[in-house]
């Protein structure tokens, strides 16, 4: 078994607030707040942006694996994504992810690609993570 942390704060309203985010290996910090989530506000970040981080560094990795494994040698695999946050009801709710994937492959034809394209997509960590995990909490006050 393998752990990851990350931790986050938020001081102050929703509207108003701020937020600071980090990343316990590499010690990364970003910021994040109710524009740069809801509006087009892309001073910060967002957790949407911190999924489609997620799920294109997961897939790039696992495309590569899924490739070598199928005996097409990958030479560089480079994954964009797409999250689309929209007002649902009740509240927001992330509606879709499109992913935009190009590799560069020794000994491989376009169909053979997406093929095995398609399946990494659906079968990477955060892909199935995204699907549904359970999610256990802990709760106190300060």
């Amino acid at each position: 078994m393998s752990k990851h942390f990350a931790s986050a704060y938020w001081e102050g309203n929703l509207a108003k607030g701020k937020g600071k985010y980090t990343l316990k290996t590499s010690g990364y910090e970003g910021s994040y707040n109710f524009t740069s989530r809801f509006e087009d506000d892309k001073s910060s970040s967002s957790p949407e942006e911190l999924i489609g981080a997620a799920l294109s560094s997961c897939f790039s990795m696992a495309l590569a694996n899924d490739l070598d494994q199928a005996g097409h040698k990958p030479e560089r695999i480079e994954t964009k994504a797409e999250v689309i946050l929209e007002k649902s009801d009740p509240g927001f709710a992330i509606t879709r992810i499109l992913l935009k994937t190009r590799g560069k492959v020794q000994d491989i034809d376009k169909g053979k690609f997406l093929e095995i394209a398609d399946g990494t997509k659906n079968n990477c960590p955060v892909s199935k993570a995204l699907k549904v995990s359970d999610i256990d909490l802990e709760a106190e006050l300060l």
